[in-house]
């Protein structure tokens, strides 16, 4: 199969229908949408052509969700080959608009991370990465469940504009060097169609279908190289290792086969990622973590450097890692990645008084402290507890309607690891209500584990692939 252009596509249409280039009907064999949810659920390999009958018939609405979720399920069950994860990605990929990065100054990267509790690096990896002559348009997506969405994070800045057509994010990449907003409407449109359609028929689980589901809006995003944050640990989706490594070497296999350089962290999610939970809040690390001489988790700072890095030498813009960091480090402990960061919130419509003055970002009226009682050491700061936490309090949605509350969230002031002593700050929780305040006080005492010995961290980078 020949490999594509990252950007010899151009921008496709995206007035449905989409005239796909792939035939919707199947080159002999298989004549009948019946026939292909039958060829799969007998475990046979579907060709190109097959795939694309169902997945863009799905989008057009000639296929009904009946048979769509049938097929799900038969992937679901049997699997799909690596040429048939390939091709779903690429069919999903060209049901929609995708953008041409190729006026702009290249190299190109795009970011991914899989989620999870206080994730917000690309807040600080993007600008970084831009600050050192890499061209990154990235779309990121809302939370939903029990992690946060860099869009809901943005959002919490005065006049940030998340919502942009695909010409104004090559505008402001071209002008300021990266874009950092929502996913457009116009974007993969057969991934919003199967993911409803999976999560209604318990197909979510199915590493090649997720894979799909990432890549396919990667590939659509144009950049010729792609950076992968793979998370593992209670605080993500993956919480089991092996499966989280199935799911790398399937996101850079499909990378891989579509023409892009690819490479994927997998990072440690058992405890919070740094010392927030909560939109505005992670606002805040992130523009202090930016800012020279400001208060930083050393252990989020280094996955932002080792992310960083990665993505330097990914590009070739370093000979190695080693460098690639000591490189990353320098635009960090300078200030040009905080003055990258600026120039992107103003390009976006943003109140870029906030990077200075971080107290302009939504507080919420009540801040309670949850204290020591024991001495020792943090043992746990269970990450799903305190995620679940702050979405009662409205940091998160649970249904897709629900509204966000950006002010919201918990403060975790130790890190596994940490010696304590009685009375000794452990959490700070920021609410809007003393009812709300009540309500997740009993479950954040339950949060956070005390040893009476000496407890060692898991590192936060665990291995590289790629």
């Amino acid at each position: 199969m020949p490999k594509r252009s990252p950007t010899s596509t151009g921008t496709s249409k995206s007035e449905p229908p989409y005239e796909s280039p792939i035939p919707t009907k199947p080159q002999g064999g298989t004549h009948s949408i019946r026939d292909i949810i039958a060829k799969k659920r007998d475990g046979d390999e579907l060709t190109r052509e097959e795939i694309a009958r169902v997945v863009l018939g799905a989008v057009r609405g000639d296929v009904p969700d009946y048979q769509v979720s049938a097929w799900l399920m038969a992937c679901f069950l049997r699997g799909l080959t690596p040429a048939e994860t390939l091709a779903l990605t690429e069919i999903m990929a060209q049901s929609g608009e995708q953008l041409d990065l190729s006026a702009l100054p290249s190299p190109a990267l795009d970011k991914h991370s899989t989620g999870g509790v206080g994730d917000k690096t690309s807040l600080v990896v993007v600008p970084l990465l831009a600050a050192a002559g890499i061209t990154v348009v990235k779309m990121s997506g809302r939370g939903l469940g029990f992690t946060g969405g860099t869009v809901d994070k943005l959002e919490s800045i005065p006049g940030y504009r998340t919502a942009l057509r695909a010409d104004e994010m090559l505008t402001i990449a071209r002008q300021v060097g990266c874009c950092l907003a929502g996913q457009s409407e116009q974007l993969v449109p057969a991934d919003k169609k199967l993911y409803a359609l999976r999560d209604a028929t318990a197909t979510i689980e199915s590493i090649p279908l997720i894979a799909a589901s990432i890549m396919s809006k990667k590939l659509a995003g144009g950049a010729a190289h792609i950076l992968l944050d793979v998370k593992v640990g209670e605080g993500a989706f993956m919480t089991d290792i092996e499966r989280a490594r199935e799911l790398a070497r399937t996101l850079i296999a499909i990378g891989q086969g579509a023409g892009r350089k690819v490479r994927a962290l997998l990072t440690d999610m058992s405890q919070p990622l740094g010392y927030t939970v909560g939109n505005a809040l992670e606002v805040r690390e992130a523009i202090e973590t930016l800012t020279p001489g400001g208060r930083f988790s050393p252990r989020f700072r280094e996955l932002c450097l080792r992310l960083a890095a990665a993505g330097l030498h990914l590009c070739g813009l370093e000979p190695d890692e080693e460098s690639g960091y000591a490189r990353a480090r320098q635009l960090l402990d300078s200030g040009e990645a905080l003055h990258k960061f600026r120039q992107m919130v103003q390009a976006h419509g943003g109140d870029t008084r906030v990077v200075d003055n971080p107290d302009l970002l939504p507080q919420a009226p009540i801040q309670h402290t949850l204290r020591a009682k024991p001495s020792g050491y943090i043992a746990r700061l269970h990450p799903r507890t305190m995620a679940w936490a702050a979405v009662q309090m409205g940091a998160g949605r649970q249904r897709k309607e629900d509204t966000i509350d950006h002010a919201v969230g918990i403060e975790v002031l130790k890190a596994v690891g940490d010696p304590v002593q009685p009375g000794e700050p452990l959490l700070r929780i920021h609410a809007r209500t003393e009812a709300q305040l009540q309500a997740i006080v009993p479950m954040l005492n339950e949060a956070v584990v005390i040893s009476p010995q000496p407890v060692s961290p898991i590192p936060v980078v665990l291995e590289q692939m790629g």
